[in-house]
């Protein structure tokens, strides 16, 4: 029942920006961590940014200072904005969220069906 839906990917030209948006349901259901990974063609999946409940947030070393994730609580979403884009962030960019399941009894992870960011030169 837990789902995880990204939006607002898209073709950009070199410098420009986006902002990504992943949306939780159900409203009620609350994540551990919660952040972004990407994935370009051949290469393997990286962690971009997360944010914890307690609000500490990291970045990885290729987009610190450019991009910045954030979340609003009372629309359960968190957000993506991606600055001074470069080619090299293109990539399919993915919502996780950590969360403890009861049903397996240890912690899960949650994943979107992911959003196509292409960056032109």
């Amino acid at each position: 029942q837990v789902r995880l839906v990204e939006s607002g990917g898209g073709l950009v030209q070199a410098g420009k920006s986006l902002r990504l948006s992943c949306a939780a349901s159900p409203n009620t259901f609350s994540f551990n961590t919660i952040g972004w990974y990407r994935q370009a063609p051949g290469k393997q999946r990286e962690s971009v940014a997360a944010i914890r409940r307690g609000g500490s947030i990291n970045y990885a070393d290729s987009v610190k200072g450019r991009f910045t994730i954030s979340r609003d609580n009372a629309k359960n979403t968190v957000y993506l904005q991606m600055n001074s884009l470069k080619p090299e962030d293109t990539a399919v960019y993915y919502c996780k969220g950590r969360a403890y399941d009861s049903s397996e009894g240890m912690e899960s992870d949650y994943w979107g069906q992911g959003t196509q960011v292409t960056v032109s030169s």
